[in-house]
Formats: C-alpha cells, structure tokens, sequence
C-alpha cells in the first residue's frame, strides 16, 4: 500500500508539472512545446517470445526522434529529450539496490555531454561523442517540487556504501544506468529491445509513455542534478500506467 501510494503522489506531482512548467529558467527550445515529434498517440511492450526480449515502443503524430536538443556548451544547464516508460517495476529488476521511486525507462537525446561510455553508438570508434544519439537509460524518478514538471532522476551520497547500481551506470551519483540497448527510430516510432534476462526475465508489468524536456544541474545547490522540467505528452493521459505487455 505504501509504495502504491507513493507513485500515485509522483504522477500527481507530474501532471501538476505540466501545467506549472513555467518561470524557471531552462535552455529547452521553443520549438518543442509545440512540436508533433513530442505528442505521443500510443505507446506498447511486446513480448518477442521466441527471441526472448521485449519491445518498447512509443509512436508521436510527428517524427519520432527527429529533434533534439541544441548545445548548451557546458554540463550544467544541458537540456535533455525524453521518451519515457514510467514502469510498476521494482528498482531491483534492473540491478538496482533497493529503492523508493518510480523505475522508468527513458531514451534520451542530449549533445551537450555523453553518459554511455561502454558504447558507441554513432560507430566512429569514439566512445564519448555520441549523446545526441537517441539512447537508453533506466532510472529511479522521485517527487521533486525543485523543478517545474515534478520529478528527478533519484540522487545518492557518493559515501553510501549500502547503494548498488549495475555495472554498466556512467558513474554518475544517481540511480542511473546505461545499459547499451539498441535503439530504432523510423517514421513516427522509436523502439527500443531489451533481452528479458537484462530485467529479470519480467513480462507482467504495468507502464506507461511520457515525452519530456529534462536539464542536467551542476551549480545550483538547490536543484537536482537531473530534473524534469516540461512535460509534452503522456500516452495515457493521467499517467495511470493502464497498458500491459502484449506477447507477438
């Protein structure tokens, strides 16, 4: 019951976000807002049972994956697109230690750094070039009135010994991990594939599709390190997480 409680505040918290998304400044473009690459109109997980994997999938009435962000030319103050699966998916599935919050899988776009160092995703034998390209992540979103839309990414003491994240995180003091799983865009749909035993072979789960506008924080004390900002669709339309995982 606690924990049903909790996410229900985060997708309050969410949904207040995006209609306060205004007043704080952020580098997002203008463009996005309003953009047809960013309105979701469905969102699936298939069960590939023969090839043991699951496909996330989120379709737009525009392009999908075909803006991203301009440079901000420094970390702090990065902007970061999102296509998100908000999940009823314990942290633990994914390797992560123990945790409260919301596991999510995100795929995101953002020049400005790259926090996939184990792979390469553009294949020019660079590994640190490539945050542009769309790319996954699984994270640990919390309720934040920090930030305008709500949510950060779950932040972490460097000295706590007790928390675990698995092998492939970027080395960032967050409940964050990269875990290299390919990513396709083509037409109005982005996908990504990701092997059943990466998550604990789980295919009954409950989720969800956001698209939203994030930004990376280095100098403000008083802000996350990674917070939601704006929030441009929500597949469902209450962020109830309604849709279950189909088998092909």
């Amino acid at each position: 019951m606690k924990q049903l409680q909790l996410r229900t505040g985060l997708w309050a918290s969410l949904l207040l976000g995006l209609l306060s998304c205004q007043g704080q400044h952020t580098n997002e473009s203008s463009n996005f807002k309003d953009s047809d690459d960013f309105k979701i109109i469905g969102t699936t997980v298939e069960h590939d049972t023969d090839l043991q994997q699951l496909i996330f999938s989120i379709s737009v009435k525009g392009k999908a994956g075909a803006s991203v962000p301009d440079k901000a030319g420094q970390m702090d103050g990065a902007p970061v697109l999102g296509y998100v699966f908000p999940t009823n998916l314990s942290p633990e599935d994914v390797g992560f230690s123990k945790t409260e919050g919301i596991l999510a899988l995100a795929l995101t776009s953002h020049p400005d750094f790259d926090d996939t160092p184990l792979w390469d995703e553009n294949t020019n034998s660079i590994f640190d070039d490539d945050g542009i390209v769309w790319h996954p992540h699984w994270v640990v979103l919390v309720k934040d009135e920090r930030v305008a839309g709500g949510l950060s990414v779950k932040q972490f003491d460097k000295a706590d010994t007790s928390v675990k994240l698995p092998p492939t995180n970027p080395g960032m003091p967050m409940f964050m991990d990269s875990p290299g799983f390919p990513v396709i865009t083509k037409g109005n749909t982005i996908k990504v594939v990701v092997p059943l035993y990466r998550m604990g072979h789980k295919t009954q789960f409950k989720f969800d599709g956001v698209a939203a506008y994030m930004q990376v924080n280095t100098s403000k004390e008083g802000l996350p390190l990674l917070g939601v900002y704006r929030v441009y669709s929500i597949s469902s339309g209450d962020l109830s997480l309604p849709y279950a995982v189909s088998e092909k």
